[in-house]
This record gives structure tokens, C-alpha cells and sequence, in this order.
């Protein structure tokens, strides 16, 4: 009876198995990699993340197959990977959506849901592919930075007032300090800009360069 019972918790595989597990990982592992790469709009694309997203669904796959329907083996996998310290920081969300990405689809994938797997990863794909390219989630107007570093002597906040509001539908000053040692001429500006038109940036850029106290501006944004 002992024995009937313990075969209740685990599960033959054959050699046949493995390998189709891991080549429906590969195959999806590689379409969830090259979403990754072909959507990325960050300045730090991370070649080493690509291929690791392949391989994440190659090893849960794996993992699955290990623990299979045995409860031991899966509170013992459970405690062999709390020992393990990940060190590396997600920044962006949208990682963190790969590599959840990656490891459903090994699950799947290692407890032999091939259609699961597959169907999972075009549609996902399918969809975030719609979501990215309209831009689903961008705010529609962007905040912009504007610093400018002017002679206080010569400081004209009328007129700087005049030029940003001819740009801008909203604006607000955050910031503004002397610069240089004491007794100097230089101020820093600092505001937050709602652009009336994001193309002509430079335009209010170009028109604060050409006030005679203006030394320099900056305009920033921030791309995520």
C-alpha cells in the first residue's frame, strides 16, 4: 500500500519526452528572445538578457520534469534555490514581464502543454506587439526639464515668463540657485514644461539662446 501511495507523487518520463520538452522550450524561449529584441526602446540593450530569456525557459522546463508529481522532490527544490542570492537588479518593468514570460512558458512546456506553450507565446507575442507599437500607456503630453543658467544681473523673469508660456500649455519653476562662489552673476532656472508641440523643442530652446542675459538651456526629458 506504501508503495501505491508513493506512486501517487511521481511521474515516469522517457528520454522521447525530454527531448520535446526542450525543444518546445527552445522554439519559444527563442520567439519570446527576439520579441524582447525587436521591442526594446531602452538606451542599455542587454544581449546576455536575450539569450538568458532562452535559456530561463530551457531550465524551468527542466525543473518541472526534476520535480514532476513528487512533493519531495519540489520542497527540496524549493530549498536548495532559497540559497541562491540574485544580485542583479531589474530596473525596468518590462523585464521583469520577460522573465515571467519565459518561465510560464517553461512550465508549460515541462509538464508536456505543448499547444499551451506555443498558442501562449504567439498570442502574448501577438498582443504586446499591438500594445507596443500604438504605444498603449504613454502619456499623451511628456515633462519636460528646462534648466537655464543666466546673468542675475541682467535677469528678466518677465520675459523669460513670455517665451516658455508662448511653448507651453503648463509650466511650474522647481528650482533656482546661484551658482559659482559668492558675489556671482550666474543663476540656474529650473522648471518642470508641458510642451504645446514636442517637435519644437528646439525652437523654445533656440528663442531663450537669443536673450543677451541667457548663457545656456537645457531641455530634458525622460525616455521611459
Amino acid at each position: 500500500m506504501a508503495t501505491d501511495f508513493a506512486d501517487i507523487f511521481t511521474l515516469s518520463i522517457t528520454l522521447r519526452d525530454v527531448l520535446m520538452n526542450l525543444l518546445v522550450a527552445l522554439f519559444c524561449g527563442t520567439i519570446i528572445s527576439l520579441l524582447y529584441r525587436y521591442t526594446y526602446k531602452g538606451l542599455n540593450y542587454s544581449a546576455s538578457f536575450a539569450v538568458s530569456m532562452i535559456m530561463l525557459t530551457m531550465i524551468t522546463s527542466i525543473v518541472i520534469m526534476v520535480i514532476g508529481n513528487n512533493l519531495a522532490r519540489a520542497f527540496g527544490m524549493v530549498g536548495a534555490m532559497s540559497i541562491i542570492r540574485f544580485r542583479t537588479a531589474v530596473k525596468d518593468a518590462t523585464d521583469i514581464m520577460f522573465i515571467f514570460f519565459s518561465l510560464s512558458i517553461g512550465l508549460a512546456a515541462g509538464v508536456q502543454m505543448y499547444t499551451v506553450a506555443i498558442f501562449g507565446t504567439f498570442f502574448i507575442s501577438f498582443i504586446f506587439l499591438i500594445i507596443n507599437q500604438f504605444d498603449f500607456g504613454h502619456a499623451r503630453k511628456r515633462e519636460y526639464l528646462l534648466q537655464i543658467l543666466m546673468n542675475a544681473d541682467d535677469l528678466s523673469g518677465e520675459a523669460l515668463s513670455k517665451i516658455i508660456k508662448k511653448h507651453s500649455s503648463r509650466h511650474k519653476m522647481v528650482n533656482m540657485k546661484a551658482l559659482g562662489e559668492e558675489g556671482s552673476e550666474l543663476m540656474e532656472m529650473s522648471f518642470h514644461v508641458f510642451l504645446k508641440d514636442e517637435a519644437q523643442g528646439n525652437q523654445l530652446v533656440s528663442e531663450l539662446k537669443k536673450m543677451a542675459e541667457v548663457n545656456s538651456v537645457n531641455l530634458f526629458f525622460d525616455e521611459n
